[in-house]
């Protein structure tokens, strides 16, 4: 695996960790995390795939987005990222904020993505989640937030080393990007909720039986309305199930890719 800074066009640095040759696969992760948080993926897919992972816009050793994004900067970006390593389209794999980018690349930029795959995806969230996540983005910007509170949504108590490892995640990142970043993933849900109707590659759905935030019925709403969705399940896991059940996930992803390697 070789740590690299992509240079994109408005001299914004992008820290990607890239391995494997073959079908690309573009990971990015969730507010708070990292590239390293797919390490199980690597270990899954490098050695048939080309994969990068990289550090979304103010985490990590990525610079950034300018103002106060919102969704649509993050996805403009990711779609230079693409461009930037010269490799689309790609097989496109989001983790919770990350779902949200992939599913607006696939949306505004088709033909940069071959597939997309959305793990632990949000979608058109209740009035009362919705306001729960803005009071978490309000109280980020205020620097008034406990990178604690997050975990106990996302493990289980017997995942003490996951938990302590993604603890060290958060509080790595810089508050403001932390910031700017949930407030983009605060609002977006409902962005692209009404175009994925237009998504024409296979996209994945896939979820924790157990996430309260990213819930089996979000999954399954998202998959049946895309032309060719699928929702998955992972019985006995909340939100950071690509790393609590790996192979799990990682056999989900080789049957997503599968159609798209076929057809390419």
């Amino acid at each position: 695996m070789i740590s690299t800074i992509l240079h994109l066009s408005e001299g914004l640095a992008v820290r990607a960790l890239v391995a494997g040759q073959g079908t690309p696969v573009l990971l990015i992760h969730g507010v708070g995390l990292c590239a390293e948080a797919w390490a199980p993926q690597f270990d899954a897919f490098a050695a048939d795939h080309r994969v990068i992972a990289v550090d979304m816009p103010g985490h990590g050793a990525s610079d950034r987005l300018p103002g106060t994004p919102v969704l649509a900067d993050f996805v403009a970006w990711a779609a230079q990222v693409i461009m930037a390593l010269d490799c689309g389209p790609v097989a496109v794999v989001g983790h919770s904020m990350g779902a949200l980018i992939a599913t607006g690349l696939a949306v505004e930029h088709p033909q940069l993505v071959s597939c997309a795959a959305l793990l632990n995806p949000v979608y058109q969230r209740s009035a009362a989640a919705r306001a729960a996540v803005m009071e978490r983005a309000a109280q980020i910007a205020a620097a008034d937030f406990d990178p604690e509170a997050p975990l106990d949504r996302w493990f289980d108590p017997e995942e003490g080393e996951l938990r302590m490892l993604t603890s060290q995640w958060l509080r790595q990142n810089s508050p403001e990007g932390y910031g700017a970043a949930y407030r983009a993933f605060a609002a977006g849900d409902s962005v692209y909720a009404g175009r994925i109707a237009q998504i024409s590659c296979p996209l994945l759905a896939l979820t924790g039986a157990n996430d309260l935030n990213s819930t089996p019925a979000m999954a399954t709403a998202l998959a049946d309305a895309a032309p060719f969705g699928r929702a998955v399940i992972i019985d006995g896991h909340r939100h950071m199930v690509h790393l609590t059940a790996p192979d799990v996930v990682s056999q989900e992803l080789r049957n997503w890719l599968v159609p798209a390697e076929v057809s390419s």
